[in-house]
């Protein structure tokens, strides 16, 4: 962050931070109207994949799964490049030498690391991602602290307020700050498993994890570049001088990124088995030739979608073995993995966090979409007064609609349109990104 700020300059660089949070908590918070239209705890991106792209659903869980799995290799490749670095800042020159070997480390830290990756609830590793917050929190404080202290201030460079780099030295920043707030691959399993899943609950949830994510990412970069000034480099705990308390902020990101491992163990897991489980739709004639399959979720007659079923336990350590396996394969072989995590997230964060949410709430929403009917004649009842005097064999009796409860519904159907409208916009600015960061990288890649 204080490297993106450096190439933009403090103001542009802060805009471009709320800006990307806005978007990002934009495409959670169309996740969470999403799920509105599946039965509680089914929401997931295969299933929505099943009621607007059923045939385009391996597409989408294979983008996900290759995603979230590119990341959790380099999070076991920053562990094994850390950690030699961390135990000589404690002991120095160590007696043994395989206590400054990479590979060492990723294998000691893959015995932490199978098994919490073998939980299946997210609920199951709040405490360890309380531990990666509180590693995260004394980062920020380290970074905080000697900007305090001004221990840094020899050999700072100039500093940026309104100026930038230029255009592509910003532009190469920009995904840093876009897929830093990548946090959508979780989503749809925080809703299964939240408590109270209502509107305002789970709005609540994104302003805050967004919230927060945007407050500390803004300073941190601004306290980080105001240290180091142009100087700064990208891995600003690196930069400090070298002592105990910066050890322990290696370490620290050691601890972040070995309890984020499982975070995406998680949703790669779940895209995997949904790989696995596709098969491709039949045709609208052959539907409707008196299929005995309706939708789980929509009425209105056959569909020919199937009802992902739950993952049975051997199918779920099968997966998560896998998945355990070659990510340890390819951190051991592989020193570094720039230009595939660069392809990597500029495809999979880009469609994760703007366009999938964009074009499914797009699609789902539509007028004439039999769950967005049967969603709004729901809330229309609810919020308008519709009462059952009697059973529906006797007739039910409805309460005819005031003036004011009129002007409610077309403020709630604007509100629709309008909430349709930006999700669209979501998907394509999403497009855009993904485009700038694919010729971005080319472009970074090809000149180094």
């Amino acid at each position: 962050m204080p490297l993106a700020i450096s190439h933009m300059g403090i103001v542009l660089g802060i805009f471009v931070i709320l800006w990307s949070g806005m978007t990002a908590g934009f495409g959670l918070y169309l996740q969470s109207r999403c799920a509105q239209y599946l039965d509680r705890g089914s929401a997931s991106f295969f299933a929505l994949s099943q009621i607007t792209y059923p045939n385009a659903a391996v597409i989408f869980d294979a983008a996900i799964a290759i995603k979230c799995f590119g990341v959790g290799v380099s999070y076991l490749i920053i562990i094994g490049d850390l950690m030699p670095g961390v135990v000589q800042g404690f002991v120095g020159e160590p007696a043994y030498d395989f206590l400054v070997d990479r590979h060492f480390w990723v294998t000691a830290f893959m015995l932490i690391i199978i098994p919490l990756s073998y939980l299946r609830r997210l609920d199951s590793l709040k405490y360890t991602s309380i531990a990666a917050l509180v590693s995260m929190a004394y980062l920020v404080i380290l970074v905080v602290y000697h900007f305090i202290i001004g221990d840094t201030k020899e050999g700072r460079g100039p500093i940026r307020v309104i100026h930038w780099a230029g255009a592509v030295p910003t532009l190469s920043s920009f995904p840093v700050i876009v897929f830093a707030f990548t946090c959508h691959q979780n989503m749809f399993s925080i809703l299964n498993e939240i408590s109270n899943n209502s509107h305002f609950r789970t709005t609540a949830v994104v302003l805050a994890s967004i919230g927060s994510s945007a407050a500390t990412y803004i300073l941190v970069a601004i306290t980080g570049y105001l240290s180091f000034g142009n100087s700064v480099g990208g891995n600003i705990v690196g930069m400090y001088p070298p002592g105990l308390w910066a050890t322990i902020g290696r370490a620290a990101i050691v601890i972040l990124v070995m309890f984020s491992y499982p975070l995406q163990c998680h949703p790669c897991r779940a895209s995997v088995d949904a790989v696995l489980h596709w098969r491709p739709m039949r045709s609208t004639r052959q539907r409707s030739e008196g299929s005995p399959h309706r939708h789980p979720l929509l009425p209105g007659g056959p569909r020919g979608l199937r009802t992902p079923e739950p993952m049975s336990d051997l199918r779920f350590s099968v997966i998560t073995t896998s998945i355990l396996i070659l990510s340890y394969i390819v951190a051991m072989t592989v020193s570094s993995l720039e230009a595939v995590l660069a392809y990597v997230g500029s495809t999979g964060s880009t469609s994760i966090s703007f366009i999938l949410p964009g074009i499914f709430y797009y699609k789902i929403s539509a007028p004439d979409s039999p769950a967005h009917q049967r969603l709004m004649k729901e809330d229309d009842e609810a919020e308008e007064g519709y009462v059952s005097g009697a059973s529906d064999d006797e007739g039910a009796q409805a309460r005819p609609l005031t003036e004011s409860g009129i002007l409610r519904r077309h403020t709630r159907n604007w509100r629709r349109v309008l909430l349709r409208k930006m999700s669209l916009g979501l998907a394509i600015y999403g497009v855009i990104v993904m485009i700038t960061c694919l010729v971005t990288n080319s472009v970074f890649l090809a000149s180094h």
